[in-house]
């Protein structure tokens, strides 16, 4: 279970997370949607230790992980796709990916989690040694997702994965969010799309100026007068 409490966040004097607290239970997908600039990305980047927290506990199966580091967080199984991608443009596709992969040890079956992401990925596998730089938009989130994938992640955070990407790939990335989570993957959501983001997610949370306003089943969630006309244009 990953699990955030009480969590505040400040930038200087601005307060940026007041209060928030969400659980993810083993095996589900939860989503976090909410408007720019309400939280999303900032919530997700002091999850995976890249923003410090000004006070409250972000934990793994009950294990206080607020002041490990990136690495250690990694380490303990928590990864994030982060908003725009982020590959390495002048690296291969196959060099990204083997990056995924970098706290692992050499030999440990890299070669068969590799073959498993380019069977989710044809398109990988295809242009394994072609510049991630020369990739679509759609290809790089691929290889992003992909690149997290080769760390056999307990805990998936995905941070705006539809951003930027044409409708057809938008639909075949939620496709391989689900198909991820079947393998038994944890996922935390962050979406502006909330609209496919409640369609895969089994629940969700709706952030507003870093304060968690809305919470239920994703199905409570999309019936709501609020969401509906936030969000799903309703």
């Amino acid at each position: 279970m990953f699990e955030i409490t009480d969590l505040h966040v400040h930038f200087g004097v601005i307060h940026a997370i007041k209060g928030i607290s969400l659980t993810v239970n083993d095996g589900e997908i939860v989503t976090l949607i909410g408007a720019n600039g309400a939280g999303k990305t900032t919530t997700l980047r002091t999850a995976s230790g890249l923003k410090k927290a000004t006070s409250g506990t972000i934990s793994i199966d009950g294990v206080d992980i607020t002041n490990k580091t990136p690495r250690q967080r990694v380490q303990m199984g928590l990864c994030q796709v982060p908003e725009g991608r982020r590959v390495f443009p002048t690296m291969t596709v196959l060099e990204n990916l083997e990056l995924g992969a970098y706290l692992r040890k050499r030999g440990s079956d890299l070669a068969a989690d590799l073959e498993t992401v380019y069977a989710s990925f044809p398109v990988l596998a295809d242009r394994r040694k072609q510049l991630a730089g020369t990739l679509s938009g759609g290809e790089q989130q691929m290889l992003a997702i992909g690149r997290a994938i080769m760390n056999r992640p307990q805990t998936l955070l995905l941070d705006e994965p539809s951003m930027g990407l044409a409708p057809l790939f938008v639909q075949e990335i939620f496709e391989i969010i689900k198909r991820i989570n079947e393998t038994g993957t944890t996922i935390l959501l962050v979406e502006q799309n909330a609209h496919m983001a409640l369609q895969v997610a089994d629940r969700g949370y709706v952030i507003e100026t870093g304060s968690i306003v809305l919470s239920g089943t994703a199905a409570e969630l999309a019936a709501t007068d609020d969401v509906k006309r936030a969000y799903l244009g309703g």
